[in-house]
């Protein structure tokens, strides 16, 4: 019998982080994933003929973004905005309006093609094409989450050969922890996880193998809000991630408003922005 291979996973350098906490039992960041039409074009130009599904996508900067912000306001809530490249270029105002409102901009992808799918040039070119329209409104990116969070050891490397400070697209972990890159550069890897994702919840595009059942928003509350309770009793990073056309729906919406308002009532969760996290992550690393 021929001896089985098992291949071995060549993982980054990693340590641990500093101290993040702050002295909560965890940390909430609400990060807004502003993909717009980009997932479908990704996928197709043609598709930018079908105005039914282009609407879909389109609900998100034009109704629930600013919706998003309002709530955020209401609770004096910072976040974090995850915005391709080409959603920038679509809707200047969704910059502009997130922005005035003091909160974090950083990169996911350029056309939201998955990083997996791209030659080492390719993925250099969407960082490159991103940083240029980001600089046009003034925003000076720090962060980075890769396109349905597929990344690979290239794109870590470039992330730090472009000095960026923090990424969030893996899942080994529920605290943040440090990264050494290829090139030497450490950042912070703030980690994900599919079940605080809207998308899994909610999703659903009339076109083949894009989305799934739709789920009540009730579910969502529940499924989040256990989560964050159990993650207080590991000091636990609650990385969110919502999709403003489909969170941006008044019911959904009202979903993410009972979560904030659950974490509030534990007195010991902190909200903060990614890149503040990062910070502190890094904080001490040589």
């Amino acid at each position: 019998m021929d001896e089985i291979q098992v291949p071995q996973v060549r993982w980054p350098e990693r340590s641990p982080a500093g101290d993040w906490l702050k002295g909560a039992s965890a940390v909430v960041v609400i990060g807004v994933d502003v993909d717009a039409e980009s997932p479908v074009l990704a996928r197709g130009e043609h598709y930018i003929s079908h105005l039914t599904t282009m609407s879909h996508q389109a609900y998100g900067p034009r109704a629930g973004v600013p919706r998003i912000l309002d709530l955020l306001d209401r609770y004096r809530l910072p976040a974090t905005f995850f915005v391709p490249g080409v959603s920038a270029e679509r809707w200047p105002s969704v910059m502009e309006s997130v922005m005035e409102r003091g909160h974090e901009i950083a990169l996911h992808g350029f056309t939201h093609r998955h990083p997996v799918h791209l030659s080492e040039g390719e993925q250099r070119a969407e960082i490159e094409r991103s940083l240029e329209t980001f600089s046009r409104f003034g925003v000076q990116p720090v962060g980075y989450r890769a396109p349905n969070w597929e990344m690979t050891r290239y794109t870590l490397d470039l992330l730090g050969g472009f000095g960026l400070r923090y990424d969030s697209s893996l899942m080994d972990d529920d605290r943040p922890y440090a990264l050494r890159s290829g090139g030497g550069a450490t950042i912070a890897e703030l980690p994900v996880q599919w079940l605080l994702d809207d998308w899994e919840q909610y999703a659903f595009l009339p076109e083949p193998n894009i989305g799934q059942l739709i789920e009540a928003p009730s579910k969502v509350v529940d499924l989040w809000t256990a989560e964050l309770e159990a993650m207080r009793g590991f000091g636990s990073l609650c990385m969110l991630t919502v999709h403003p056309f489909l969170t941006g729906r008044p019911s959904r919406l009202r979903a993410l408003e009972q979560f904030i308002q659950f974490a509030l009532s534990r007195g010991d969760v902190r909200f903060a922005r990614a890149d503040e996290v990062a910070e502190l992550v890094l904080a001490g690393q040589s």
